[in-house]
């Protein structure tokens, strides 16, 4: 049976933070859901609720709320696993074959390189906006991924989880202010919170895309490995970690459908149409300008950098520290523990600062090259595998004997994770249905 004391056991290595766990979960002690939220929640995620509701008025709310149930079950599950069995997620998955260590390894390394560009050039786009005579686009994208290796590298988590905790709460006054600000038709949005599919064509699968973009790929992932990083690495934080998760998508909410009440209310009713991609949220940034005044445009442009800078940090720490437990398993041949990532090791790790590394780097190249066509394509194909494969894993985890019996899934956990697996199994299917493969070869 799991040990639920919260008392460390003869084999187990000393913890971060060497305090015991609280007897009963409390909000003090919150931290790993608030890093998730913030780097799950991109400026893409953002554009993509903003047209939403630009296109459907408040008519999808409600599947923006069921994506971020979706996603508390999957970061919940992958915190279970850490808590309930001391070992970590990729541990995990190297007992379930040698497959789970190939897909791992082509998804970081190709998922990295183009992420790494995506992310710089995300961060980039609001500075040149708030100071457009400073320097071109691209040098803002190269500063950027600079300060977040510094960052990243110089800094334990306490210190990231602190500064992701101060942007996280820029992002949440900018969203709500904008949602206030623009005066939402509450009667509306609560008949949006009725299942119903707009009357257009290919509905379903915008819905399906809106409940599937709320909040994160990898850094689902992720979350256990901030969990244990925080210094929880038994079951006598389970509470405090489903408490936290909760925050962590609750706010993901409030950031997604203060966004679907901009998108609703200013674009929907004006018939305004905005771009897709981070360039949508600089287009926003204009139309702001011309209805509120300069100073509301450059507010929403400064969350805007918050949202898109949080997700670099967030990806360089958490898929790094991931990264380097692979490596660790990898080169011991053994089980990884969530002690020692408490201890602080990954994070002061070669491997942890050479993903860093691949993360800032080449990616610059794409910066001024532009992305290699079939790397591009590679790159959607794989991140539209990996939430498939994160639900998948789970399920299988979570119900075998690798899991202590009291802490696998019971029939809700089990039912979340199909829905999830089965939701994101169906995006994948057209994203690579829709990739241009006569091209490719």
């Amino acid at each position: 049976m799991a040990d639920t004391t919260g008392n460390p056991t003869d084999t187990e290595a000393p913890s971060r933070t060497d305090n015991p766990p609280p007897r009963k979960s409390s909000w003090k002690y919150i931290g790993p859901g608030i890093v998730v939220a913030a780097t799950g929640v991109g400026a893409g995620d953002l554009v993509a609720t903003l047209i939403a509701g630009s296109n459907f008025g408040y008519t999808l709310l409600w599947a923006a709320i069921v994506g971020c149930l979706v996603k508390i079950s999957l970061a919940e599950a992958a915190g279970r696993w850490h808590l309930s069995t001391g070992r970590t997620l990729f541990d995990g998955w190297a007992s379930l074959g040698r497959w789970t260590t190939y897909f791992f390894v082509v998804y970081v390394v190709v998922w990295g390189f183009v992420y790494g560009a995506a992310a710089m050039s995300s961060s980039a786009l609001p500075l040149q906006a708030l100071f457009p005579d400073v320097m071109d686009l691209k040098w803002w994208g190269v500063a950027c991924g600079l300060v977040g290796l510094v960052f990243v590298w110089f800094n334990k988590y306490e210190v990231f989880e602190k500064v992701m905790t101060v942007l996280v709460g820029v992002m949440f006054v900018v969203t709500v202010y904008l949602a206030i600000r623009v005066t939402p038709n509450l009667a509306d949005a609560f008949a949006g919170l009725l299942p119903v599919l707009p009357d257009e064509k290919d509905s379903i699968l915008n819905t399906l895309g809106l409940i599937g973009g709320v909040g994160g790929t990898i850094t689902l992932a992720a979350y256990g490995y901030w969990v244990n990083a925080k210094g929880w690495t038994n079951t006598g934080w389970m509470k405090v970690m489903r408490l936290d998760n909760r925050v962590a998508y609750a706010t993901t909410g409030i950031f997604v459908i203060a966004m679907l009440f901009v998108g609703a209310e200013l674009l929907h009713s004006a018939n305004v149409a905005i771009a897709s991609g981070d360039k949508g949220l600089v287009q926003l940034g204009d139309i702001l300008e011309a209805e509120y005044g300069a100073a509301t445009a450059k507010f929403f442009l400064i969350g805007f950098f918050a949202t898109s800078f949080t997700s670099l940090i967030g990806v360089w720490h958490g898929v790094s520290l991931m990264f380097a437990d692979f490596v660790a398993r990898y080169r011991n041949r053994g089980g990884t523990t969530g002690d020692e990532v408490a201890s602080g090791a990954r994070e002061r790790s070669w491997p942890f600062r050479a993903y860093l590394l691949w993360l800032t780097f080449p990616p610059i190249v794409l910066l001024f090259q532009g992305q290699p066509f079939r790397l591009v394509i590679l790159y959607g194909v794989l991140g539209a595998a990996f939430l498939p494969f994160l639900a998948a894993t789970l399920i299988w985890l979570l119900n075998s004997s690798r899991t202590p019996r009291e802490w696998r899934n019971g029939w809700v956990s089990n039912g979340m994770l199909a829905l999830a697996g089965l939701l994101f199994l169906a995006l994948a299917v057209k994203q690579i249905w829709d990739q241009p493969w006569s091209e490719f070869f």
